[in-house]
Order: C-alpha cells, then sequence, then structure tokens
C-alpha cells in the first residue's frame, strides 16, 4: 500500500508510521514547516513538508497515494477559530487534493471528544449524534462530516479514539507527575468513568480501517474493553512507579473548576502551558467518557489487546527512561 499520514510526527502518527513499514508498506509523512521531526527518526518513510491549512502546499504531499491516514490537528488553541481551521477545514484540504490526485481511501482520526461525555452508565455508540462539549470537539465532529460529504468521491472510513494511552505520550503525563509525588486525586462527586486506550491497538484499528472494504462508508470508536476513573489511572501509575503509600487527596468539583479557570489566565499572561486549564477540568467534571467498541469488533474483528493496567505500566516505564519523571 502507498499511503501518506499527516500529522506523522505526533504520538500516534509515528506508531503508525512504524507499523506501516514494519509491514512493508511504502509510507509518506506530512509534516509542517519548522514542527520537530524527532519521532520519526530511525523510520524508513519519505517525508514531505507540508500543512492542511494551505491548501496550495498539499499536491506533491498526496501524489501516486493510494491511502491517507489523516491526523493532523491540534487539541489547544484560544480561539475557536483555530480548531475549525485546522481540524474542520484541514480535512476539506485533504480530501479535495486526494480527489484531484485520485487517491483511493481516506481514513479519517476523529475523536470520543466529537460525540461528548456519556452518562456515567450508558457508553456511547456510534449511532448518538454528536454533542461536543467544547470547540476542540466541535472542530473534530464537523472534520468527521466533512470526510464523509466526499464519499461519493473517496472511500471514506473514520476512527474515533478514546483517551490515548502509550510510551511517551505527553496527554497524560501530568497524571503520572501527580502520582510520582505520592498523590492520587479524588474528585468530589464522582465516580466519573473512562475509556482509554493502548496507542498500539489504535494503531492495529487505523490498519483494519484502511484494509477492509466493510469499514467504508462507517465511523468505529476505538478503546480498551475496560472503563477506569482518573483515580483508578493514578493508583496504577503509582504502582507502576513503585510509589510507596501515596496519599488520596479529595478535590471538590468546584474547586477543580476554580483551578481550571485560573490556570487559564496564568497560561495567558505568562504564556506557560500548565498542566491543568480549563478545558481539562470540565473534561474531568462530566459524568463519565465512555464508548463502546461492539461495532468495531463485529464488522472489523477489531480486538483490544493491551489492558488499561499494562498500557499504563508501559507508559509509566517509558517516562522513566526517558526521565521526564
Amino acid at each position: 500500500m502507498r499511503c501518506l499520514i499527516t500529522g506523522a510526527n505526533g504520538f500516534l502518527g509515528a506508531h503508525l508510521a512504524r507499523a506501516l513499514c514494519a509491514r512493508g508498506d511504502t509510507v509518506r509523512c506530512m509534516v509542517r514547516e519548522g514542527s520537530d521531526a524527532s519521532a520519526l527518526a530511525g523510520v524508513a518513510v519519505e517525508r514531505v513538508v507540508s500543512d492542511v491549512t494551505r491548501p496550495d502546499t498539499l499536491a506533491d504531499a498526496v501524489k501516486n497515494v493510494e491511502v491517507v491516514f489523516h491526523l493532523a490537528g491540534i487539541r489547544r488553541a484560544t480561539q475557536r477559530a483555530a480548531f475549525i481551521e485546522a481540524n474542520a477545514e484541514g480535512t476539506r484540504h485533504v480530501a479535495e487534493a486526494m480527489v484531484k490526485a485520485g487517491a483511493r481511501r481516506l481514513v479519517n482520526c476523529g475523536s470520543l471528544a466529537a460525540s461528548g461525555p456519556s452518562t456515567a452508565r450508558r457508553p456511547r455508540v456510534e449511532d448518538d449524534p454528536f454533542s461536543p462539549e467544547e470547540p476542540y470537539g466541535e472542530s473534530k465532529a464537523l472534520g468527521e462530516q466533512i470526510a464523509f460529504s466526499f464519499s461519493d468521491r473517496l472511500e471514506v472510513t473514520s476512527i474515533r479514539p478514546a483517551r490515548i494511552l502509550g510510551p511517551l505520550d505527553h496527554e497524560n503525563l501530568s497524571f503520572f507527575k501527580i502520582a510520582n509525588r505520592g498523590f492520587i486525586l479524588k474528585i468530589g462527586g464522582g465516580p466519573r468513568p473512562l475509556s482509554m486506550v493502548d496507542v498500539d491497538d489504535v494503531v492495529a484499528q487505523l490498519l483494519l480501517q484502511a484494509d477492509l472494504p466493510q469499514a467504508v462508508g462507517q465511523a468505529f470508536f476505538s478503546s480498551s474493553d475496560e472503563t477506569i476513573t482518573l483515580e483508578g489511572v493514578m493508583e496504577l501509575a503509582a504502582a507502576a512507579l513503585e510509589v510507596k503509600n501515596p496519599r488520596h487527596l479529595y478535590l471538590p468539583a468546584a474547586a477543580l473548576a476554580m483551578l481550571g479557570a485560573g490556570a487559564d489566565v496564568v497560561s495567558r499572561l505568562t504564556a506557560t502551558k500548565l498542566p491543568l486549564n480549563r478545558k481539562l477540568a470540565r473534561q474531568l467534571l462530566v459524568p463519565g467518557w465512555t464508548c463502546s467498541i461492539e461495532k468495531a469488533k463485529r464488522l472489523l474483528g477489531y480486538q483490544p489487546r493491551r489492558t488499561i493496567s499494562e498500557s499504563i505500566a508501559r507508559s509509566a516505564k517509558s517516562y522513566v527512561e526517558a526521565e521526564w519523571l
């Protein structure tokens, strides 16, 4: 398979590039000018400098490509317009370039955030209407809708991962840092179940969606078979890091909301990215973030291979080896 990965130098993209190369595919990796591509070091791929927000740069990226894994996007921005430009309109630009180049299949990377939070008892299923609670989720929902609007010209399929765990992931590092200092947060009003997934399981599902005809025209959640709570994540992280007798700290929901708002103010004034922000606080305070993977199991034969505990353990090991903790 001749394929292109947009956002290839990101956490998920780099893992996908290695998996594609390992099975003998021809892989082109798209990175933005000036971005850090160190995650692709030692991977036998072709690199092309391009930007999904600049359609005039995409022709060379999609030339002679069969399948595009569209992972590029942004997770943090101060303005809604920035999310829409990168995550929604960027998808449109990629799909339009694919049509012009004669590419065949678009594997779009959406997000559970597009569907919005679940209840504590019922996981999200793919047929539920989108109900995002913040601009990032809104932009990912719009991006998926744009992707499927090209179904008359491309084979389109979309994956919606839950929160992804894995070696050298930055998104969950703050939870491990707190656990490593001997503390476990218990947020008032819980428990709030979470779906999580190992990065290698997401990659395995991406490959299924690229290969199988039954994936076309369909969106699929990607997750572990289990659910967990934030408190459970930090307990497993503390155990993996061999922290003795960690202290459980109770944090009222209102206090977390205020801390998130205050952190945003500090970030704006100092231009410093803090581990806590209003968006993360809101995500942690909803009744649940869970999704069902029965559709992926039924149509794709997908089966997650790693438990959440195993994934947390290997994440912790990678942080220690990289001296991030």
